[in-house]
């Protein structure tokens, strides 16, 4: 069982001051700070929610380590011009599929100090991926599912991706009822709003699952096609 009994108010804190001095020499002195505040209660966070998320994913992965379901903290700089070298939010990753963890659908916790985001799905597909998504979405079965999926999800509230290409891919009816869905390159549900009380309980549990399990239909028609 779980120790999590919610995040603290200087797991904000400790983001709001880390924005305004993104430095090594910072960081490393406040690194008491991140291990109390930000890496314990996500560890603790990682097996609650992953509990509660097998009622409607029962083979989610909910890992609490680095590279797991937890991000690192620290940026890849390599190809970036912002050489800020520490990412100023917390994110845990939840995913279900026999893949790696970047490549299977799932959901998605995301904090930062002005705001909390929630998603479901796949935000950024893989190269072996478009093949068989595409393929699903033209089929008749396939592609009528998805579109119940999408209008469940959306009529919520929900924001459903974006067009990422401007052109259907060759080899596919640019007329088809489902062509704009042939230029996404992800599929994933998302809600943003401001991080709420239950934030700093253990009522976050139940305040992410109620968002995540009516994301669901996006995420279960990704594990059957992409699965």
């Amino acid at each position: 069982m779980s120790d999590f009994k919610g995040f603290l108010p200087e797991t904000v804190a400790f983001f709001d001051s880390l924005e305004k001095n993104n430095t090594r020499q910072w960081f490393e002195a406040h690194k008491p700070d991140y291990e109390n505040y930000v890496r314990n209660p996500s560890i603790d966070f990682v097996p609650a929610m992953g509990e509660a998320l097998r009622q409607i994913a029962p083979g989610i992965h909910a890992v609490p380590k680095v590279n797991q379901s937890l991000f690192r903290i620290n940026r890849d700089t390599r190809f970036s011009t912002d050489k800020s070298p520490y990412k100023t939010n917390v994110g845990i990753l939840f995913w279900e599929g026999r893949g790696k963890r970047m490549e299977c659908p799932g959901f998605y916790f995301h904090m930062a100090p002005d705001h909390l985001m929630l998603g479901a799905g796949l935000y950024c597909f893989a190269k072996p991926h478009f093949d068989p998504f595409r393929d699903a979405v033209v089929d008749k079965k396939q592609g009528a599912a998805l579109r119940k999926a999408v209008q469940q999800v959306s009529k919520q509230g929900y924001s459903i991706g974006e067009k990422q290409y401007k052109r259907v891919p060759r080899g596919y009816d640019p007329d088809h009822e489902n062509a704009e869905f042939l230029m996404f390159g992800g599929l994933a549900a998302m809600w943003t709003g401001k991080i709420p009380d239950a934030f700093f309980s253990k009522d976050i549990i139940d305040f992410s699952f109620g968002h995540f399990k009516k994301m669901a239909p996006i995420h279960e028609w990704l594990k059957e096609n992409l699965g």
